[in-house]
C-alpha cells in the first residue's frame, strides 16, 4: 500500500475515557509543530467506558483522526498490530493513551530516524509505584540475559520507526514488548532515546505484576525460539541473464 501521509500515530485505547480529550489537546499542537502530513489512529480495544463515543466526536472534528474499534477486548498486542497494519505513513509512531507518554518527545524520536531505522523510548525515570518500577527492571534484565539483546526499556510504547520496519513485526501475543529485539534481529538499526514519563492522572493501570509476569516470560521463550530458528545466509553473487 502506498503511503498517503508522512506520519502515522498509532494509539491503542482500553477504558481510558478520561484521558482521550486531554491527550488530543496535547498531541494536536505537537503535530502542527512537526509540520508533516499526519494521521492519528485510535484503536479501541473493546472499551466498556464509552471511550469510543469520545473518539467518534474527535474524528468528526478533524480529518486527520481515525478510529478502529474491536468487537471485544483482544489485548494490547492486537491493538498495536491492527493500528500498524492500518497505518498509511512513511514514518509510524506508537504511544499509550494514558497520558504517561509525553507527546512532546515525538520530535526527538523523529530526529533520530535520520541515522536509524527505529527510535525506541527509554523511560529512565519512571513515575510509577515502586513495585512496578522494580518489576520492570527485573523483567528487562531477564529479557536481555535470555535473548542476548541489550534493551533498557523494552516495554516502552513510545517509539518511532520507518515504514519498512513493519516487515519484521510478527502477529504473536507479546510482540509489542519485544519490538526492539525483533527489529535488530531483522537487520534494522535501532537506537534507544531517553523520554519522559508522567504519573497517571485518570483511570487505573490495566497491568499488574501478577497478570503480566508469567505471560511476559512465555512471550520471551517464543521470541528466543524465533531467534534460534532464524534463517541466516549471505549472498556473494547474483547473476540474472535476462537483465
Amino acid at each position: 500500500m502506498t503511503a498517503a501521509v508522512d506520519l502515522s500515530i498509532v494509539i491503542p485505547v482500553y477504558d481510558e475515557v478520561a484521558n482521550l480529550r486531554p491527550l488530543w489537546l496535547e498531541l494536536d499542537p505537537v503535530l502542527r509543530e512537526i509540520g508533516l502530513t499526519a494521521e492519528v489512529i485510535f484503536v479501541d480495544d473493546g472499551s466498556t467506558d464509552g471511550g469510543a463515543a469520545i473518539i467518534r466526536e474527535l474524528v468528526a472534528t478533524d480529518k486527520r483522526l481515525r478510529l478502529i474499534r474491536f468487537a471485544a477486548n483482544a489485548g494490547l498486542t492486537a491493538a498495536f498490530y491492527a493500528g500498524l497494519r492500518a497505518a498509511r505513513g512513511e514514518i509510524i509512531v506508537t504511544m499509550d493513551a494514558d497520558l504517561q507518554n509525553d507527546p512532546h518527545d515525538i520530535p526527538a524520536l523523529l530526529r533520530h530516524l535520520e541515522g536509524f531505522d527505529a527510535a525506541v523510548g527509554w523511560r529512565r525515570h519512571r513515575d510509577d509505584p515502586w513495585l512496578k518500577r522494580v518489576s520492570s527492571i527485573v523483567g528487562n534484565a531477564v529479557r536481555n540475559v535470555v535473548s542476548g539483546d541489550r534493551v533498557h526499556d523494552s516495554a516502552c510504547s513510545l517509539r518511532a520507526m520507518r515504514r519498512e520496519c513493519l516487515e519484521a513485526l510478527l502477529p504473536f501475543q507479546g510482540m509489542h514488548r519485544f519490538l526492539p529485539t525483533l527489529l535488530r534481529i531483522s537487520g534494522y538499526r535501532v537506537v534507544e532515546v531517553a523520554v519522559g514519563h508522567r504519573p497517571r492522572r485518570f483511570g487505573r493501570s490495566k497491568f499488574t505484576v501478577r497478570n503480566r509476569a508469567l505471560r511476559a516470560f512465555a512471550d520471551l521463550l517464543a521470541v528466543c525460539w524465533m531467534m534460534r530458528r532464524r534463517i541466516r545466509y549471505r549472498v556473494i553473487e547474483e547473476i540474472d541473464g535476462g537483465r
